[in-house]
C-alpha cells in the first residue's frame, strides 16, 4: 500500500493556501537523495517556504516535494523526498503535520516553533491521525 504522507502533504498544503497561511516544510536533510542550498542548513534540518510566490512549478508528488526558488538572490532547483519531511505547517498560527521519521505511515498533530522543532502534544496516540483547527 502506498504512503498517506504525500497525499497529507498535497490536502495540507491546499488548505494553508485557500486559508491566507503560509506554509512551510520541515525537512530532513541527513535523509538521501535531498537537494538544498547546504548554507541555510541547520541541526541537519532546513525550513522551506511553499508560499506560490516563494517558488517557481512546485510539484508535490507520492515520491518527491520539488520546485525552484531563489536563496539570496540565486536560484536554486529544491528536491526533497516525502520520506526526508518531517512536517508541514502554517507560518502564521504553527498548526499542521508532523511525520515520525522512522514510522512513515505514523501522524500527528504538532505546532511547529519558528526555529524548526517539533511539539506536540503528550496525549495524542501516534497511530491516530487528529483534526487540525
Amino acid at each position: 500500500m502506498t504512503s498517506t504522507q504525500p497525499y497529507l502533504l498535497r490536502a495540507l498544503y491546499e488548505w494553508m493556501l485557500d486559508n491566507n497561511l503560509t506554509p512551510y516544510l520541515l525537512v530532513d536533510t541527513s535523509i538521501s537523495g535531498v537537494d538544498v542550498p547546504e548554507q541555510y542548513i541547520e541541526d541537519n534540518r532546513i525550513v522551506l517556504n511553499l508560499l506560490p510566490v516563494a517558488v517557481h512549478q512546485l510539484v508535490i508528488n507520492n515520491d518527491a516535494v520539488s520546485f525552484s526558488a531563489r536563496f539570496n538572490s540565486r536560484p536554486y532547483q529544491i528536491y526533497v523526498p516525502v520520506r526526508a519531511v518531517l512536517a508541514i505547517y502554517s507560518r502564521e498560527t504553527g498548526k499542521g503535520l508532523a511525520f515520525t521519521p522512522d514510522q512513515e505511515h505514523e501522524q500527528e498533530q504538532a505546532t511547529v516553533t519558528g526555529s524548526g522543532t517539533v511539539e506536540t502534544p503528550d496525549n495524542i496516540q501516534k497511530t491516530m491521525l487528529k483534526v487540525i483547527k
